[in-house]
């Protein structure tokens, strides 16, 4: 039956419709936002397929091209992949959904949201959030829920929720906050060194909004919400096998647990498991599965144990020591720049590559943005974690990341004006073993001041973890990667000394307090301005005042607006005679900004000095170098200027009489002229006399 739900959201109508579209999902909607219109749907398959020891969930968030009245480009014609922003989309509907869902659900769970429809005033990103959450909500899928997630912006020092464009263009703070009527569940934020208690009221007020909007989504599944969910088998792990494996090997689960390297305690954990299968295989015959998850659990256990009772890490480290830090720059000698950051056994290499600003990237989504000049990737081979698999290209992990360590460094970056170059970094994971994200923040900004980029402050990156207990909880700087995969959170901070650029948060658990947040974001501070003053300062203390030998020149120029077309000349014959005479790289902006790359400063430096003079305007009186284009009986035609011609009649070529004018000139022959006139039709009169000196009697003749 169709239902329609509306309520008021930063003062704009938000509607949500069910029962009319995709009546064979578990749980649809359609959601208004404005005039954007995002559909969702969830489904989930009626058993859990065979083999399957995770919970499948697939979350998808579609961009298309229609929603903004786009035809996609490319052969094909239809959307392709989804875009980097659609992804990290995506992500912000995945993180904060996942832990909500039971920990052992194995049915497949599809969760799909359409943009159908965009007003650039009403994020289709939050259109898209409420409506998953809907969709989920109102479905037979069991769901630890509401969950809700809102947009927050910070303009001229004011929290906005859910800004419009013009809100946006200007704000300070780029915050996408996920949560529960009780907790906060995930945060996602890009900001310009916002100090830490702003964003932490930046969230609170944020988390105030995620409250109205999941009493608005509870009220939904209250009234037309299935009562009845799907019925699945819990996976636990048998009480027999469990004490029988504990009793068997759990000593030896702490010796192998208890190591700061990671090959170590891999190679002695393959021979604890090794030694329980040995001790009860026989006993639980046909129940060895049982068997690894029992270690596992146990392996959970020890790991939270010491750190809850005995503030003790796997590594021997206390709950806020740092792992070993390193900083390199300069290690690669034909790229631009370069930067290595060691964390522990984490160890992350970045390289800086500059580029002319037509380089920049261009997008094809749905929102405003066409293209950007500052991009990084981020790249974690198979071989950073000591596996073996051939390499497939970026999944949805590191396009996240990079797009973390992306967000972190915006707003240091020099604008066009003070460095018009398109940057690229490139973050290869050497070796990995927890934050290798924060260790690409860190490698950013050593390639970037090695590279010689201008940056306005150093940034640096670090991560929080945390082990809750029931309402205890015990948070921990810079977790590894076991700290990772056994506790609660993954708090990911990166920032200047001013304060925070970027902000990632997942979660394992239903939700964070603002007590978990606050002393995050203390330890956070205090770590990140250690790592800048004795680590990565002491490598590369400001950026490198010459850029790279190998690194492309760039010198700028203004023009006229109304003179571009004289500079590019009819079919661009004549920029193209530029760079063909010249060998540079032009390029031109449509406020009149013209860009110049080359290796070779004197080949730069003629190619400006020719479009300074094509936008020139000719003043009468000036002399001018000029070349001659062709001959005549009455004079010779001079080209002065890029694209000028002027008549040096014969009578004005020498202060003799000259009688035929191949006797002083030829074409080609390159000879200083006056500009004595432009006459009513446009025409230029040269003189080339009058730009010589003054014969000896005539100058006497005028001293007398």
């Amino acid at each position: 039956m169709f239902r329609t739900f509306e309520t008021t959201l930063s003062g704009r109508k938000l509607v949500i419709e069910t029962g009319k579209m995709a009546g064979l999902a578990n749980g649809a909607c359609l959601v208004r936002f404005g005039d954007t219109v995002v559909h969702a749907a969830v489904t989930a398959s009626a058993k859990p397929r065979e083999g399957v020891d995770f919970f499948p969930l697939s979350i998808d968030y579609e961009e298309k091209l229609y929603s903004v009245g786009k035809i996609p480009g490319g052969f094909t014609k239809r959307e392709g992949k989804p875009t980097d922003s659609a992804i990290l989309a995506s992500r912000c509907i995945d993180r904060p959904m996942r832990p909500l869902f039971p920990k052992d659900l194995r049915n497949d769970v599809s969760i799909v949201t359409t943009v159908m429809s965009v007003d650039q005033d009403n994020s289709p990103e939050v259109a898209a959030m409420v409506g998953a959450a809907t969709a989920v909500a109102i479905s037979d899928i069991p769901f630890n829920g509401p969950v809700a997630s809102v947009f927050v912006g910070l303009v001229d020092g004011e929290v906005i929720i859910n800004p419009n464009l013009e809100q946006r263009e200007k704000s300070d703070l780029e915050l996408t906050l996920s949560g529960t009527l009780d907790k906060v569940v995930m945060i996602e934020a890009g900001a310009k060194e916002v100090p830490e208690d702003v964003m932490l009221d930046a969230i609170l007020k944020g988390h105030e909004a995620v409250k109205d909007l999941c009493r608005f989504i509870q009220s939904i599944a209250d009234e037309i919400g299935k009562k009845e969910k799907i019925q699945y088998t819990p996976i636990v792990v048998a009480d027999d096998v469990y004490e029988a494996t504990k009793n068997a090997v759990i000593e030896r689960i702490r010796w192998a647990l208890d190591t700061d390297d990671k090959n170590v305690r891999d190679a002695q954990l393959a021979v604890v498991i090794e030694e329980a299968h040995a001790a009860l295989d026989e006993q639980f015959a046909e129940r060895e599965s049982e068997i690894d998850d029992a270690i596992y659990k146990l392996q959970k256990y020890v790991v939270r144990r010491w750190i809850l009772d005995d503030g003790k890490r796997v590594d021997g480290r206390g709950l806020n020591d740092i792992r070993p830090l390193a900083a390199e720059v300069g290690l690669l000698p034909r790229v631009h720049g370069s930067g290595m950051f060691t964390r522990g056994q984490t160890q992350v290499l970045t390289v800086a590559t500059l580029g002319s600003v037509s380089e920049n990237q261009l997008l094809d989504g749905i929102d405003t943005v066409e293209n950007k000049r500052y991009i990084h990737h981020y790249n974690f081979p198979s071989y950073s974690v000591g596996e073996t698999k051939p390499s497939r290209g970026p999944g949805r992990r590191e396009i996240g990341h990079g797009a973390l360590a992306e967000r972190a460094l915006v707003p240091v970056i020099p604008s066009t004006d003070e460095f018009p170059y398109a940057i690229r970094l490139v973050s290869e994971v050497l070796s990995s073993n927890g934050s290798t994200s924060q260790g690409s923040i860190c490698g950013s900004t050593l390639a970037l001041m090695d590279a010689g980029v201008p940056i306005k402050e150093p940034v640096a990156g670090i991560s929080v973890g945390l082990v809750t207990e029931g309402d205890r909880f015990v948070t921990m700087l810079d977790i590894q990667g076991l700290e990772d995969f056994f506790g609660d959170m993954d708090f990911k901070v990166g920032g200047t000394k001013n304060g925070i650029t970027a902000i990632q948060v997942d979660i394992k658990i239903d939700g964070l307090t603002t007590e978990i947040i606050k002393e995050a974001f203390e330890k956070t501070k205090k770590a990140r301005n250690y790592i800048l003053d004795e680590i990565m300062l002491k490598a590369i203390p400001e950026p490198r005042k010459e850029l790279s030998a190998y690194a492309p020149k760039i010198i700028t120029l203004k023009v006229p607006v109304d003179k571009i077309k004289d500079v590019i000349g009819s079919g661009g014959k004549t920029i193209q005679k530029i760079i063909a005479d010249t060998g540079v790289k032009i390029d031109i902006e449509d406020d009149g900004s013209v860009y110049i790359a080359t290796t070779d400063a004197e080949a730069a430096q003629k190619a400006k000095e020719t479009i300074e003079g094509i936008v020139a305007d000719p003043e009468v009186g000036t002399i001018y170098k000029g070349k001659v284009t062709k001959i005549m009986d009455f004079g010779a035609f001079v080209e002065f200027l890029p694209g000028r011609e002027g008549l040096v009649h014969i009578s004005k070529l020498d202060h003799k009489r000259v009688e035929k004018v191949t006797d002083i000139v030829s074409e080609g022959d390159e000879i200083m002229v006056k500009l004595t006139e432009i006459d009513k039709m446009g025409r230029m009169n040269l003189s080339r006399k009058d730009a010589l000196p003054k014969p000896a009697a005539e100058e006497a003749k005028t001293e007398e």
